[in-house]
């Protein structure tokens, strides 16, 4: 368990440095001439979708 506790903390303090960093430096659009707020509409799915995966990675380590 204590594993487990320390690879989800190494992970969310590499999001928190990683993500501003990310967002500061990014390019303001890709190649193709999209602009980053043609991506707002999958940012609703993104917590859900991490909360799921480490429920079922909980369930995986726990129970398979």
């Amino acid at each position: 368990m204590g594993t487990l506790l320390i690879i989800l903390g190494v992970l969310f303090l590499t999001l928190v440095i990683l993500v501003p960093l990310w967002e500061k430096y990014a390019a303001k659009g890709d190649q193709k001439g999209r602009s980053p707020k043609d991506y707002s509409h999958l940012a609703r799915y993104i917590f859900p979708l991490i909360a799921l995966l480490i429920v079922l990675q909980i369930l995986n380590y726990y129970f398979f």
